[in-house]
């Protein structure tokens, strides 16, 4: 999906915004799509590099379907190539498209029985197995099952108009502000792609940023200020979650994110009005669960991976009558914004 043909035989990927020229017999910058004939074929489509039934809070999402579980699977592949990749191994290092088969079907067999609520697309990056991901999509959704994305935020504003009524919500991952990350630790990315393609997928669903604090490359202060200016003018309710970076890959030499680092970095997006601002991969209770920003309640209650409370009703309000950005139950969901069937 979402290719043209070009001259000489090349085609010109869509998928993207790399939007890659591809000559004949040559694979896009994902390594998993190839030119044959004049024609672009995915080589991933039903491979499934990893799997795994995880807490949803994992990827992380905090105000989508607090407390469930979701089944989580990714091929190889992918559209970044970051220095600090904790995955480096299946969107890097992969010399063939390995991965165990499992077609669309199967994976919603394997929810149905074991009654999970929904996927996660997650791992690697989504985007580069969209065709893969829309097809297993439409299947859950026909269970009444929902599916989440969890993605760098690099697809084409096409790409996302095909994840319509199809992707319930996505995790994006603001490096941060700045190019200097993007295109020296990602490798030839623009911010702005990164900004414009949250700015579409917050128009087609619920959406939850992270922002991975790295020492050095983005802890200054101002470039936290700039990430949390940004998110606020663009909803203040969206919920923005400060991780921790730890050694990868490439990047052995950076020491490990302190807490008082995400705890800062918390402080500053509060102090820009973000209405939910979390911190992430270090436990800390008080700055993982979620309060009313009116009547300054705890509502959900986290620790590590897991909810230890949930007072938002299913409408999403918090008991003192509050409309919170909240997904707590997935049909109310659908009457606002309806899955397609």
């Amino acid at each position: 999906m979402l290719w043209e043909p070009a001259e000489g035989g090349a085609v010109r990927c869509g998928l993207c915004r790399r939007r890659c020229l591809i000559p004949e017999g040559k694979r896009g910058f994902c390594r998993v799509r190839e030119n044959r004939g004049g024609r672009l074929y995915s080589l991933n489509y039903g491979k499934a590099i990893a799997t795994n039934v995880d807490p949803i809070e994992k990827k992380p999402f905090y105000h989508f379907m607090p407390g469930d579980s979701v089944f989580s699977f990714s091929t190889v592949g992918c559209n970044f190539a970051c220095d600090y990749c904790q995955n480096w191994d299946i969107s890097q290092g992969f010399r063939e498209i390995g991965g165990e088969n499992l077609p669309p079907a199967r994976i919603a067999e394997i929810c149905k029985s074991q009654g999970l609520p929904g996927a996660a697309y997650t791992y690697t990056e989504p985007t580069i197995f969209m065709e893969y991901a829309l097809d297993t999509a439409k299947l859950l959704h026909k269970d009444g099952k929902y599916n989440v994305f969890v993605s760098n935020g690099y697809m084409a504003d096409e790409a996302i108009k095909e994840m319509k009524g199809r992707i319930d919500a996505t995790r994006v991952d603001l490096k941060g502000f700045h190019d200097r990350i993007y295109k020296e630790v990602c490798k030839d990315v623009e911010l702005e792609g990164v900004l414009e393609c949250i700015k579409g997928l917050h128009k087609i669903g619920h959406i939850e940023i992270i922002n991975l604090i790295v020492p050095g490359y983005n802890d200054d202060e101002d470039d936290i200020r700039a990430v949390c200016k940004w998110v606020k003018d663009l909803d203040e309710r969206v919920p923005v979650h400060f991780i921790a970076f730890y050694p990868a890959h490439r990047m052995m030499d950076v020491k490990a994110t302190k807490l008082e680092a995400l705890l800062r970095a918390r402080e500053i997006a509060i102090e820009e009005g973000l209405l939910h601002a979390y911190t992430g991969n270090v436990r800390n209770e008080e700055t993982e669960s979620t309060y009313c920003p009116k009547c300054g309640e705890m509502v959900v209650k986290r620790s590590g991976f897991s909810m230890l409370e949930n007072r938002v009703t299913k409408k999403g309000r918090c008991p003192c009558g509050e409309q919170l950005y909240f997904v707590n139950d997935i049909k109310e969901y659908w009457k606002k914004r309806p899955r397609k069937g």
